[in-house]
């Protein structure tokens, strides 16, 4: 969707927003975006990351198991 606007579709989207909100409002908005943006792609990475770390307890328990399993035999 967003692949199609090129770079006369993002100025006039630019110029859209300058007109709406005026030139003291910009940047504060673009700070918010780059802050959520940022807060986002690390809260991404911690489930990523949590569901590594939880795949890897399940594997450890497991192989711990088959231990166990094999002494009693």
């Amino acid at each position: 969707m967003l692949s199609n606007i090129g770079i006369p579709g993002l100025i006039l989207v630019l110029i859209i927003a300058l007109i709406i909100f005026g030139p003291s409002k910009l940047p504060e908005i673009g700070r918010a975006f780059g802050r959520t943006l940022t807060e986002f792609k690390s809260a991404t990475r911690e489930l990523v990351s949590s569901g590594d770390e939880e795949k890897e307890e399940k594997k450890s328990n497991l192989t711990a198991v088959e231990k166990t399993d094999n002494k009693a035999v």
